[in-house]
Order: C-alpha cells, then structure tokens, then sequence
C-alpha cells in the first residue's frame, strides 16, 4: 500500500501539475496566475459573488482567496465591495477589463488539450471521476492547497 505508484492521490496531485503548467504560458499571456484564471471563470459564469460564494466554488478558504482577489482588484480586473445591507459580506464584480478578458481566454482550454494531446472525451471522463470522488470525500487526499 505505501508505494508511491500505488497512490491514486499522487497521480492526481502530478497530473494536475501538469496540466497547471500547460496552462502557464497561455495565463502568463494575458497575466495571470491559474487561481487567478479559475476564480475568473466563476465571475463569467455569474456574478456577483461574494467571497464565501467564491470560495465555496473554488474550494479555497479566505487565508488564500483574499490575497488572490486583491491582485485581481490591483490589475483592475474585480472590484470589491461591502453589501450595503451587510458590511461583513463583500461582494465581488468583475471591470469591464475583467469581462473583456474572457475574449483573450477562450481558446485557452482547446489549447491546453491540444498542447497535451488529449481528446475532449478523455478529459471529460477524468473530469467525472474526479467529480464523483470528490462528492465521496468531500476535500481530502484529492485535492491540493493552490497559491496565488
């Protein structure tokens, strides 16, 4: 059981690696970091969002949510703001910088499929599994601390 090979947590952990750093270059193009890119895809899904939304979604707790958003806010790309109704809820909204991003990103996702030849079925199956495991066990081994 102790062998590494024998870990699906590490094939998991190195193939999301792998996949962040084919996603680099794409990001570092239009200046951004892969949680910066994925809390960005939450806001062109739906906004606003709060903070606890936004974490909730992301699967990142304020510790590391916060100093994320704050860069996104300082390229001006979000803007946060308190719920007039609620000073302990801040919402956050994206620019018009940060809706007009989401032009640059759309064939980051093609891209990064073609740059590790992979086909949209396989990843769609990958996709469910990992879904479905992490519906099992809520964040344990599966998932993995991100940095902004």
């Amino acid at each position: 059981m102790l062998q590494l090979d024998n870990q699906a947590c590490f094939a998991l952990y190195a193939l999301s690696r792998e996949i962040i750093n084919h996603y680099r270059p794409l990001l570092d193009e239009i200046d951004l970091t892969y949680p910066q890119y994925l809390a960005l895809m939450v806001l062109w899904e739906c906004q606003p969002q709060t903070v606890n939304q936004l974490g909730e979604r992301l699967r990142l707790d304020s510790g590391t949510l916060t100093p994320l958003l704050k860069r996104l806010e300082q390229k001006k790309l979000i803007i946060r703001t308190r719920r007039s109704s609620d000073e302990r809820v801040v919402e956050i909204t994206l620019t018009q910088s940060g809706k007009e991003l989401k032009n640059a990103a759309l064939e980051i996702p093609v891209k990064v499929m073609q740059s590790m030849n992979v086909t949209m079925e396989e990843l769609s199956e990958l996709r469910i599994i990992a879904q479905k495991l992490l519906e099992k066990s809520g964040r344990g081994c599966l998932s993995a601390t991100t940095t902004d």
